[in-house]
């Protein structure tokens, strides 16, 4: 008989033991990663929110008034207030329908007083009804000429009061993405002397040579949107867009001031890596076109500036007949209630529809910090900067 060599006898011998402790030893390598898993899913809990979560969580109940009844209400009565401070009531008057009062003012003076009616369900929760009626005040509206050449030393302010009523009536025939928009309104712009620290629009012009100063026209102001939103929410979304165009009929039934305006607006949300980052992008155009024999108040004017376009300069800086808006945001998800993001803001205004091309543009950069819920933004904070110096931007809303 073969003798078989000793250290084939020896491996095979290594072989056979290591088999069976696998087998047997309740301590090998996989049944102590089976007993881990087994007692980390025994231990597994549902996730908690840190302090800071639950006090943002907090906020957003209180000053978001989300089904509350008692509400902050951070609508500002016009562009250009200041802080605003303002609260609300609402009730259900069905278990769908709801009946909102509010207020808000700020300390120059700015006041706004309203009452809002909302269907959400209608049409088998295909429509939206709103009936808006109320009152509001500015006092110190800025006015600085016409065109992105007039200069911040011929600032002029202006006052108005303007009562309104009106329905808008919003419907998706699909329950999804596209959408038909139609409102009326009744108004009546009173434009009056302004306050504050500059001068009266009526001491630096004439109506001879600024349309519709002095002027109480009364507008039935009708309009009518067709369009895509594929947004998640209005107050805060991270993906999806917005591409809408709006017809608007203001008549005067004086024959005075009566105009027709169009707008085209395109919002695009791209997420990235799996919405830690998003590109935000925005177009918004407006464009004027003029009744036979009537004019085009100054106070109604399409304008670029203010806390949500082109946001390193004052409220209504560049006014003139038409506008052209364009928005670029990267935004940085950093927790479920914070994002940053770095923008770019680009806008000019003309007398002619022609005129909207990129060519002498004012420009801004910003640093943006959003406090948001789900569905809202109640706190946006920002610094900009542009060829007029820094600013701070303080609002109650999303940016686009």
């Amino acid at each position: 008989m073969k003798r078989r060599p000793i250290w084939l006898v020896l491996i095979a011998l290594m072989i056979l033991r290591t088999g069976v402790v696998r087998a047997q030893d309740p301590t090998s390598r996989e049944a102590l990663i089976e007993q881990e898993q087994e007692a980390k899913a025994a231990a597994l809990k549902p996730a908690e929110a840190d302090k800071v979560e639950q006090y943002i969580t907090r906020l957003s109940g209180i000053f978001l008034g989300a089904q509350a009844h008692l509400h902050a209400f951070w609508q500002s009565p016009y562009s250009g207030g200041g802080f605003v401070l303002g609260a609300g009531y609402l009730s259900h008057v069905s278990p769908y329908n709801t009946f909102d009062v509010r207020g808000s003012f700020t300390f120059k003076g700015y006041k706004r007083l309203e009452a809002e009616f909302v269907a959400p369900e209608l049409f088998e929760r295909r429509g939206r009804l709103s009936v808006l009626g109320g009152w509001r005040e500015a006092t110190q509206v800025g006015f600085y000429g016409f065109g992105t050449t007039s200069t911040p030393e011929n600032r002029a302010n202006y006052s108005f009061q303007q009562p309104y009523v009106g329905a808008t009536l919003e419907v998706f025939p699909t329950r999804k993405l596209f959408f038909v928009r139609g409102g009326l309104e009744l108004s009546q712009w009173k434009q009056n002397p302004g306050s504050g620290d500059f001068p009266s629009v009526d001491q630096v012009y004439t109506p001879e040579t600024l349309p519709g100063l002095g002027a109480h026209p009364v507008y039935w102001h009708t309009q009518g949107s067709l369009g895509i939103d594929s947004r998640p929410a209005l107050g805060y979304a991270r993906r999806g867009g917005f591409y809408a165009v709006t017809v608007h009929d203001y008549a005067d039934p004086d024959s005075a001031f009566g105009f027709n305006q169009v707008d085209y607006e395109v919002i695009q949300h791209i997420p990235i890596l799996r919405d830690s980052w998003v590109i935000s992008l925005r177009a918004l155009a407006h464009t004027t076109y003029d009744k036979t024999g009537q004019q085009i108040p100054f106070f109604m004017m399409p304008s670029v500036g203010g806390g949500s376009e082109l946001r390193a300069y004052p409220s209504w800086r560049f006014r003139d007949l038409n506008s052209l808006l364009l928005q670029a945001e990267w935004r940085v998800i950093v927790n479920r209630y914070l994002d940053m993001a770095v923008f770019y803001d680009a806008g000019k205004v003309a007398a002619r529809r022609s005129d909207l091309d990129l060519s002498g543009m004012k420009t801004d950069v910003g640093l943006g910090f959003r406090f948001h819920g789900p569905l809202n933004t109640p706190l946006r904070i920002e610094i900009t900067g542009g060829s007029e110096g820094l600013g701070m931007v303080f609002a109650a809303s999303a940016a686009f």
